[in-house]
């Protein structure tokens, strides 16, 4: 008996259970989730529907890859709800002041830059906990975008090329899906086939380990969050270019559906192990479950209640089950896909 089970333990078959337990479990609560809403309602699985889901999920989606990093280093950005309204707000401004979308897109993405190293030098080179930085961030940003709308809405007039990014389709597919498509891809090829992917996985098991091995420790902490302003650009004007308009008010509760999805998808919140393949789910999970509630005439409120169940259940299985039960024998430090 006690040589049948080590070898259990050391079959393919065991181990690559032992390595993909999150992603199955998130992929199977994902089709589940599906199924239910199938059964619930007759127009979930019209082509109409998932194109809509698509589209609603791909800011959410180019947000949630970026967070993964951030994660992965043992950091939080709760910030990044109020940077997209900030670049949503500033962006439909600009355009209505005469500059034109492109210049308009340029800005907005060095303005994520300037948010994101703003905030990863507090975090990185201060030494100020993520927590606090962030906090504060999620207020200040959000205060200067209702100091420059005033609260009132900016319509985004005479910008066709700018709308398509929001509302445009190539061969059926929403561009704002394939621009997340994208993302996805790009975060998933950095952390897994990257020396920038490796230090940030290494840096967030053991930081001082990685510092004196050679690594530049605090930068890499700082671009993760560069790398969350760059994302939170990009979402910001994908949602003005959708909407037609700027507004303060966007993006409320955004954090809130990004961390569910990062966590959902197996990415530790204490660091050093991380799977964009499990954010893409985790995404594509919350995106259904708003939809589907929607679409079965259930409040929207009740989706908040869903989402924070969905981060405290998610939390306690990456903790009290998947770390311990799952954890290989005899490997340490991180692991990320």
């Amino acid at each position: 008996m006690t040589v049948y089970t080590e070898r259990a333990k050391g079959s393919p078959w065991a181990d690559f259970l032992a390595e993909n337990a999150q992603i199955l479990s998130i992929a199977i609560f994902f089709f589940a989730c599906i199924a239910f809403f199938a059964v619930g309602t007759n127009t979930f699985l019209t082509i109409g529907n998932i194109l809509n889901i698509l589209r609603q999920a791909a800011p959410i989606l180019i947000v949630a890859v970026a967070m993964t990093f951030v994660i992965i280093t043992a950091g939080i950005d709760l910030s990044v709800g109020s940077q997209v309204a900030l670049v949503n707000a500033l962006a439909a401004i600009l355009m209505a002041a005469g500059l034109p979308w492109p210049a308009t897109v340029l800005a907005m993405l060095a303005l994520g830059v300037l948010m994101g190293l703003g905030q990863g030098w507090f975090v990185a080179y201060q030494d100020v906990p993520a927590f606090i930085v962030t906090l504060a961030g999620l207020s200040i940003l959000r205060g200067l975008a209702l100091y420059l709308t005033q609260g009132y809405s900016i319509p985004i007039e005479n910008a066709p090329g700018f709308l398509m990014l929001g509302r445009g389709e190539i061969v059926g597919i929403p561009v704002p899906a394939l621009i997340a498509v994208v993302v996805a891809i790009v975060g998933y090829v950095t952390i897994r086939s990257t020396r920038y992917g490796r230090q940030v996985v290494a840096v967030g098991s053991n930081m001082e380990a990685a510092r004196r091995v050679g690594m530049p420790a605090r930068w890499i902490i700082a671009s993760v969050y560069m790398i969350s302003g760059i994302s939170c650009a990009v979402a910001g004007l994908l949602i003005a270019a959708r909407l037609g308009s700027g507004s303060s008010n966007a993006a409320v509760g955004f954090e809130l559906q990004v961390i569910a999805a990062v966590v959902l998808g197996g990415t530790s919140l204490m660091g050093g192990r991380g799977t964009i393949l499990g954010t893409l789910l985790g995404t594509l999970t919350i995106a259904v479950i708003g939809n589907g509630l929607i679409l079965m005439h259930i409040s929207p409120f009740f989706t908040q209640i869903v989402t924070g169940a969905i981060i405290l259940i998610a939390i306690w299985l990456n903790i009290r089950i998947f770390t311990v039960k799952f954890r290989l024998p005899g490997k340490a430090g991180g692991n990320a896909k």
